[in-house]
């Protein structure tokens, strides 16, 4: 579900703990975790609120660019973390890049709550910018609280780890219910209160972290002008869309970002296998980097449909009624956080008695089991459909199913990748590899988008028809996966 990179940031931490860990690391837990409270929870009512009719207080926007729009805003999420990332380290310094990002979020989810449609998309945009902002900074700022590394910086991020999916859990709860109860705009009020709850305790508590991102960490400081420019052209754009000077196609949108996102990687990787000069050695790892990102990229344009194809599912061929109560459809997107909090121990587990038993098992099989898990919970929902095609609402258990064997395909691969890509990289590149990963989750989103656009809700079995689709997207190329496992013990050479 969620990601967690770290930038070193040179820091004098304060030496004060709690239960042996940084003070500033319980700062820093809360702020992720409201910002996750934020995400999540708009996410769970985001595409529902978009197709929903008019009269209901919705968009009443058709599905296709519903689902486009979706995917847009999950990959600029993702990609615009690059330029949070730069901001910080040439400019701001994390903690004020956390500060930033924390407002632009508030203030966008404010926005989303004001109900005006044009404010809306402004309001999405600028929850992007503030996501950004906010999301590999307060990762950087973690690592900085252990510059000695070693296990207590592990079990440091384990514990970063369980607020971002405390947050994840609470806000695809509570958002739907308030929702559901108060109507659409109170639904969007809550994530922005939170996230200003989370910025008044950054604030208040941030001299936890001593010096810690305080200061931009790179040895050349940066011009403000490409940010000045990146910032007209959105307002621009914004502008100039408000005033129907220019007419978006969102289905449009997102198939020209799926295509930049994908050129973007293949030029990079083309860049460091050809031109950056690396040995022999770095370029075979190089590859392996290469079949990593493309079976993330895989992973997450299945995965991210719990927020969109499923999240329709739910709420039109689902029986969600519980003791005469009808549960609201966003709420089952609490489900995947859930299984998170309770599996990720028993994975971290599994991994180290194995490892304990000498049996190492590489980066390409973890990958490939992931990939079949997903394609697996694909074969569930194709079999609901079928129900549904029959004139029947199925029960949740096959959604909660699905989520269960999609987050058991998350946690062989999604923290296995962050690993793996930071170890495979030569050292000059990492920050830039770590880039990479970030885009494969922008482009999975954005594909993610366009594959739910695919369902037609005036043709039914449209809807299996996805769901097989992904299915065996997902199976194939955990095979293939699978059987590049020879080549790829040979081409990481060495790295466990």
């Amino acid at each position: 579900m969620n990601q967690v990179a770290a930038a070193p940031i040179a820091a004098d931490v304060p030496a004060r703990t709690i239960f042996g860990q940084p003070r500033g690391l319980a700062t820093l837990f809360l702020t992720e975790m409201w910002e996750r409270f934020t995400y999540y929870g708009m996410r769970a009512v985001l595409i529902l609120f978009l197709v929903a009719a008019v009269s209901k207080g919705g968009l009443g926007i058709d599905d296709r660019t519903s689902s486009s729009i979706y995917g847009l805003y999950l990959g600029s999420t993702y990609l615009l973390g690059l330029f949070g990332g730069w901001i910080a380290d040439r400019l701001l310094g994390a903690q004020r890049a956390v500060i930033s990002g924390g407002i632009f979020i508030a203030v966008g989810n404010a926005l989303l709550a004001l109900g005006n449609t044009a404010i809306f998309f402004i309001g999405l945009v600028v929850v992007a910018m503030g996501v950004g902002l906010l999301k590999p900074n307060v990762s950087a700022l973690v690592a900085a609280l252990y510059p000695e590394g070693g296990p207590r910086r592990d079990a440091g991020f384990s514990i970063f780890y369980m607020g971002i999916n405390s947050g994840a859990f609470l806000g695809s709860l509570l958002v739907p219910l308030l929702a559901a109860a108060w109507g659409w705009h109170f639904g969007f009020a809550l994530p922005a209160l939170g996230m200003a709850l989370g910025v008044a305790q950054f604030l208040w508590t941030r001299h936890y972290l001593g010096a810690a991102g305080l200061t931009p960490t790179h040895e050349r400081q940066g011009s403000w002008a490409p940010v000045i420019v990146f910032l007209a052209l959105i307002a621009a754009a914004v502008v100039l869309t408000i005033t129907r000077v220019i007419r978006l196609d969102a289905a449009m949108l997102v198939a020209f970002a799926s295509w930049a996102y994908a050129l973007l990687g293949a030029a990079y990787f083309v860049y460091l296998l050809f031109f950056a000069g690396l040995t022999a050695l770095e370029r075979r790892r190089a590859l392996v980097m290469v079949a990593l990102f493309a079976a993330s990229v895989t992973f997450w344009a299945g995965y991210e449909q719990q927020g969109a194809s499923f999240n329709l599912f739910a709420e039109r061929y689902t029986n969600r009624q519980i003791f005469g109560w009808n549960m609201p459809a966003g709420m089952l997107q609490a489900v995947n956080p859930l299984f998170v909090i309770s599996l990720a121990a028993v994975f971290a587990w599994l991994w180290i008695a194995l490892g304990r038993r000498g049996i190492d098992i590489l980066a390409s099989v973890k990958f490939g089991a992931g990939l079949i898990l997903l394609g697996l919970g694909f074969l569930v929902m194709y079999l609901a459909a079928g129900h549904v095609l029959g004139g029947q609402l199925v029960l949740p258990t096959w959604l909660v199913f699905t989520y269960f064997l999609h987050t058991c395909g998350e946690l062989c691969l999604s923290p296995v990748g962050l690993s793996y890509m930071s170890k495979l990289a030569p050292p000059r590149f990492v920050g830039q590899v770590m880039g990479m990963w970030f885009l494969s989750l922008a482009l999975g989103g954005n594909l993610a988008g366009q594959l739910t656009g695919e369902y037609d809700a005036s043709h039914l079995q449209s809807l299996p028809a996805l769901f097989l689709r992904i299915f065996w997207y997902g199976v194939i190329a955990g095979a293939v996966m699978l059987l590049l496992t020879p080549f790829v013990r040979r081409l990481m050479a060495g790295v466990r």
